[in-house]
């Protein structure tokens, strides 16, 4: 799973960004990853609350100053309101959200958010499916502070912005409006000394490993693995965890290229085994099978074998395994092979097709100039 991604990178903005670009920019990814837009799409929920925690971070000249000097690193230690919570960003970034899609209210204690982990896969274990172990990083709920995210034996003040309400009131235009407060992130108290563990954040991040099975037939960008609940990240006091959602990713085969059901890939004949037939191997995901050609076959002709293709995750068939012929023109030859190929070529001197005969009496009239052996094209002008 990756790491943190930049803030600026997050946004799609430089460094020199002013604020009322930065606004903007927040803005189009909000109205993109916008929950009432994506409606159950976890990973539109990870996009929306990390432009949240970018945007905070950015538009703040403090917040901003530490992370340009240094990092991520730069912002531990500092009271950061709680990004894992859809209702808070709704909450804080009232003025930008709720002329979006309308004003949400906040619900009472929100689940925690939803992870998602980038799956690769081989082609090969799409086919057949299998179990993956995987490890990513998730929170938890520090164990030293229990939470409080203060220093243990000491305790939080009332913060001075809401007075411990929470919430603040914001005038906007005839309206008043109730938003979280943004001074203490709706908690009412302000943490003087932190945490050593988890910094005032009240949560540390921890290396998790799962097993995953994944079914034959996936493919890129799938759902078809059912989320693992309570694998997310911790909800609010009272409420459960998030879910762990999949995205994906079949690296790409040497061999074999997928067109849904179907796997496609080119298999090189002799020019003998074209003009004769014959057995050929064929490879499949199953390994090496025979097929017998029949005489006559053209490069770029294609074969089809039934069943050896992806398995479909909804009726169960598999597809077709498409064979494309690649007829290849021996590069060294022995000299048996150069007389005989000679011969051949004699022969095919003194029995000219009629296609063949046909194509160079064209040839011909175009450099004669006889209309009548250039053929019914050349008649006509």
């Amino acid at each position: 799973m990756a790491s943190k991604r930049d803030y600026y990178e997050v946004l799609g903005i430089a460094k020199d960004v002013n604020p009322e670009d930065l606004k903007k920019a927040y803005r189009t990814l909000a109205m993109k990853y916008h929950p009432d837009r994506n409606n159950g799409d976890e990973v539109a929920a990870v996009h929306f609350k990390e432009a949240a925690e970018a945007y905070d971070v950015l538009s703040n000249p403090e917040k901003r100053a530490r992370y340009d000097r240094y990092g991520h690193a730069g912002l531990e230690g500092m009271a950061m309101p709680d990004f894992g919570s859809g209702a808070s960003i709704f909450d804080m970034f009232g003025d930008i959200l709720g002329n979006i899609f309308g004003d949400r209210g906040r619900r009472g204690p929100q689940q925690g958010a939803g992870l998602v982990y980038t799956l690769e896969v081989t082609l090969s274990e799409a086919y057949r499916g299998c179990i993956k172990t995987i490890s990513f990083p998730r929170e938890e709920i520090c164990g030293d502070c229990k939470g409080s995210g203060a220093r243990p034996g000491s305790r939080p003040s009332q913060c001075r912005q809401c007075g411990g309400r929470g919430a603040v009131v914001m005038s906007q235009g005839f309206f008043r409006i109730q938003q979280t407060c943004p001074g203490c992130g709706g908690r009412g108290t302000i943490i003087t000394e932190l945490c050593g563990s988890c910094k005032g954040r009240s949560r540390v991040q921890i290396k998790r490993t799962l097993q995953v099975q994944v079914p034959a037939g996936v493919d890129n960008g799938d759902r078809q693995i059912p989320p693992m609940q309570g694998e997310g990240n911790p909800g609010e006091p009272g409420a459960p965890r998030g879910d762990l959602y999949f995205d994906v990713r079949v690296k790409e085969h040497q061999l074999f290229r997928r067109e849904g059901d179907h796997l496609i890939c080119q298999v090189p004949i002799s020019f003998s085994q074209a003009a004769l037939g014959g057995a050929v191997e064929v490879p499949t995901l199953d390994g090496p099978v025979q097929y017998e050609l029949k005489a006559g076959h053209q490069s770029h002709e294609r074969i089809h074998i039934p069943g050896k293709g992806m398995p479909n995750r909804r009726n169960g068939r598999r597809g077709d395994l498409v064979a494309f012929l690649l007829v290849e023109t021996p590069r060294q030859l022995t000299k048996r092979q150069e007389e005989l190929l000679r011969e051949l070529a004699e022969i095919d001197k003194k029995n000219v097709s009629p296609e063949r005969k046909s194509f160079f009496e064209k040839i011909r009239g175009l450099f004669t100039g006889d209309a009548s052996e250039m053929g019914s094209e050349a008649k006509k002008t």
